[in-house]
């Protein structure tokens, strides 16, 4: 008979009990009914929307940690994310705006997780798999390709569905190009050449505009192409009048979640496989993964290309999205923003790495802005407050502390992967048991 492990925190102890039984099912039904009907009756945007915003993508993630029945998690979460949020989306489109760019970053960051968290290889250059698959559409979708040859025209919109599939495979492509030179090396070692290489690509992109003028330089791509709307039509006979802007809005958070929920499905079967255990053995122990009989360099290979595979798909579709693509868009600051994801919600660990993206851009498009708001209200309002104060000026030095602060006290992340906290735990707790130099040399053998 299985034996369930107690709950070892405070915290733990004190939501084991919403966690499963029947009170799971009445919280988490109580939970969504409240936050839903907050979200529904005050679309407007405010710090209490925010908040319930907030609570709303946290409910998703803590149905699928809960120990209920496996068919109430994926209707709870299709009811939440496919019904609710699109028409709290149709009422105030910032949110569902900000939940289609946490889903980018989570597809980003769950790739960028098969390279670090679960293969050990530290890429600083991880952005650059995201710049191929958004300049592959933006150059082949508009008038740009006429600037390399005016005999060649643009391909169609509605080529936008199978060049999500080419961006998957360009940026594996792109990945394995990247595995080939660094398969010798690890650590810092590493991590400047993945460094060197997503710079290489920014300067690249930004420096093909002649003698042929490839990527328009610094100056960017315009006016790419967004795919038709081939639902609209159906959707206006049922009577629901949406303009096209709203309607493209629906059609990225739908194309955005379901590529999210197949990187997690991809990623999730990865790791139990055979592939993911010899991904956790090189990163262990490179040297006891060849004795093994693991092939490092075709892991290593795979590593790359799975990783890189799910950012280039993703760039499709942030271009077609953003309409506007350049240089700056790739920048090193965004790998680093991808790799404090990872890290902050922990390694090797998807829900962790989930709910760290999902983290990270609601502190940068939501809360840091909102909280910039609230203190220039307060401001207003006669407190002693800097008028230079601006929350969203010190972004980079928030992120700085944040992950002092979990190496310090929390380094396997926010949710870990449970082999690497227990791993973690040991080497800490060997190193504490283990007498100082000092004491060992004073001590007689024997």
């Amino acid at each position: 008979m299985a034996t369930t492990t107690p709950p070892s925190s405070a915290w733990e102890r004190l939501t084991e009990p919403l966690r499963s039984g029947p009170t799971a099912y009445g919280f988490l039904g109580l939970y969504a009914a409240v936050c839903t009907w907050l979200l529904l009756t005050n679309p407007r945007t405010s710090l209490g929307t925010d908040i319930v915003f907030v609570l709303f993508l946290l409910l998703v993630l803590f149905t699928f940690r809960s120990r209920v029945a496996r068919p109430f998690k994926i209707g709870l979460a299709a009811a939440l994310l496919g019904i609710v949020l699109p028409i709290f989306g149709t009422l105030n489109p910032f949110y569902i705006d900000v939940a289609t760019q946490a889903g980018i970053f989570v597809t980003l960051a769950l790739g960028l997780n098969v390279v670090v968290g679960f293969a050990g290889l530290l890429d600083l250059g991880y952005v650059a798999f995201f710049a191929v698959g958004a300049y592959l559409w933006g150059i082949l979708s508009t008038p740009q390709l006429t600037e390399i040859n005016p005999a060649w025209s643009p391909v169609p919109p509605i080529m936008f569905y199978p060049f999500v599939l080419l961006g998957l495979v360009a940026g594996g492509v792109f990945g394995v190009l990247l595995g080939l030179p660094v398969l010798r090396l690890r650590g810092d070692y590493l991590a400047i050449v993945t460094l060197g290489f997503g710079e290489v690509i920014r300067v690249l992109a930004n420096n093909l505009d002649k003698p042929v003028n490839i990527t328009n330089g610094s100056q960017g791509i315009r006016e790419i192409a967004r795919p038709p709307l081939i639902f609209a039509e159906p959707l206006r006979g049922l009577g629901l009048r949406f303009d096209d802007q709203q309607l493209y809005q629906q059609f990225f958070y739908f194309a955005v979640l379901l590529v999210v929920l197949l990187t997690m499905i991809v990623v999730s079967r990865l790791k139990s496989s055979r592939i993911g255990r010899a991904w956790e053995a090189i990163r262990e122990d490179e040297t006891a993964a060849i004795a093994q009989g693991i092939p490092l360099v075709r892991m290593k290979l795979l590593a790359f290309a799975v990783g890189a595979s799910f950012a280039g798909a993703m760039g499709v579709i942030f271009a077609s999205k953003q309409l506007f693509i350049n240089p700056p868009t790739f920048d090193l600051l965004r790998s680093i923003n991808i790799l404090a994801m990872v890290i902050l919600g922990g390694m090797g660990s998807i829900p962790g790495v989930v709910l760290g993206a999902v983290f990270v851009t609601l502190l940068n498009l939501q809360i840091l802005p909102r909280t910039a708001t609230v203190l220039r209200e307060a401001q207003d309002a006669g407190f002693p407050i800097p008028e230079t104060f601006d929350p969203t000026q010190y972004q980079r030095l928030l992120f700085g502390l944040l992950l002092i602060l979990m190496m310090i006290f929390r380094p396997e992340g926010i949710l870990p992967d449970e082999r690497r906290s227990e791993e973690l735990h040991e080497a800490q707790q060997a190193q504490q048991e283990e007498p100082p130099p000092e004491e060992a040399a004073a001590t007689p053998a024997g």
